[in-house]
């Protein structure tokens, strides 16, 4: 149901875009985002938009990426820039249907897509 893509190879402080599009019938009042997993690390969130214009970032990527939606196209974004070798990981996009407040933890999120890897080098 999600199809991610925009992954790809760059050099520190490139930027690059990751789309996640949804085959569901409305986002209207869904959560989407993004985790992501580092090789030899656990799955870590990203970044989050919810319905209503809020967005959430973990600490590391707060100024450098940038989260957003659009719902008549049933795709999220991620804007990354400045990009730095610790982003090196595989993104996975999220969805949820509708709002919760464990927003961070994997288990709220039952649809994934299926990753897309970027890697930064040095």
């Amino acid at each position: 149901q999600l199809q991610a893509s925009g992954g790809g190879f760059v050099q520190a402080g490139d930027s690059l875009r990751l789309d996640c599009s949804a085959s569901v019938e409305t986002l209207s009042n869904a959560a989407m985002g993004w985790f992501r997993q580092a090789p030899g690390k656990e799955r870590e969130f990203v970044a989050l938009s919810r319905s209503g214009g809020m967005k959430y970032y973990t600490d590391s990527v707060k100024g450098r990426f940038t989260i957003s939606r659009d719902n008549a196209k049933k795709t999220v974004y991620l804007q990354t820039n400045s990009l730095k070798p610790e982003d090196t990981a595989v993104y996975y996009c999220v969805y949820r249907a509708s709002w919760t407040v464990a927003w961070r933890t994997e288990s709220s999120y039952h649809h994934w897509g299926q990753g897309t890897q970027l890697t930064v080098s040095s």
